[in-house]
């Protein structure tokens, strides 16, 4: 669209063209929303409406809710990906393992374990934090992680192998419990991903 015709609509709707400074509004509202109604209540047209765009240029930024969510939180990981790219993507019997070793390696890279740990120091003080992350992985990789387990309470044992996870990044780069803090990656592999296995496999 030419400048003019921009302009033009801007004129005619009162809402912002497209640009960085219209993302940046974007992602104020959209903190502004998650903040005030959780991830699950919180609605791409109401954050439109707040950001003064139309509700089609959220989803030309963004493409959906989740997106949206971790672009407003800066959320390193996405849940999605997790799903269809390490858990679906090979056998059933050695998801625990890939998981384990996606885990690690994220967690290896400085700037994105740095963000991992101001955002579980940031939910570890405010419930807020905590119940916006807590609706987001819920929705977006508790329940996609479930609906492919076989077997009873599908839910409760991907949580269980979430709170595996969170506990070993806890004690491994927050408060650096040795030998756990100083072992190698490479080491540690294999044992964290047969104790999420064990939650995995169908009872």
């Amino acid at each position: 669209m030419s400048d003019e015709m921009q302009a033009a609509e801007k004129k005619r709707t009162g809402r912002r063209p497209g640009g960085e400074d219209t993302r940046g509004a974007v992602l104020a509202a959209a903190r502004a929303e998650f903040g005030a109604k959780g991830y699950q209540k919180a609605s791409m047209r109401a954050i439109a409406r707040s950001a003064g765009v139309d509700a089609a240029l959220l989803h030309h930024y963004f493409g959906s809710k989740d997106r949206l969510f971790m672009a407003a939180l800066e959320f390193p990981i996405d849940p999605r990906a997790v799903v269809e790219r390490v858990v679906l993507a090979g056998d059933r019997a050695s998801v625990g393992e890939r998981l384990a070793a996606f885990v690690l390696e994220l967690w290896e890279q400085p700037a994105i374990r740095d963000r991992l740990l101001a955002l579980l120091r940031t939910a570890a003080a405010s419930e807020e934090v905590a119940a916006l992350v807590r609706g987001f992985m819920v929705t977006e990789l508790v329940g996609r992680l479930a609906a492919v387990l076989d077997g009873e309470r599908p839910e409760l044992r991907v949580e269980l192998a979430m709170s595996q996870i969170v506990g070993l990044a806890m004690a491994r780069y927050v408060i650096g419990v040795e030998p756990l803090a100083s072992a190698p990656p490479e080491e540690l592999v294999p044992l964290l991903g047969r104790t999420v296995q064990s939650y995995f496999d169908a009872s």
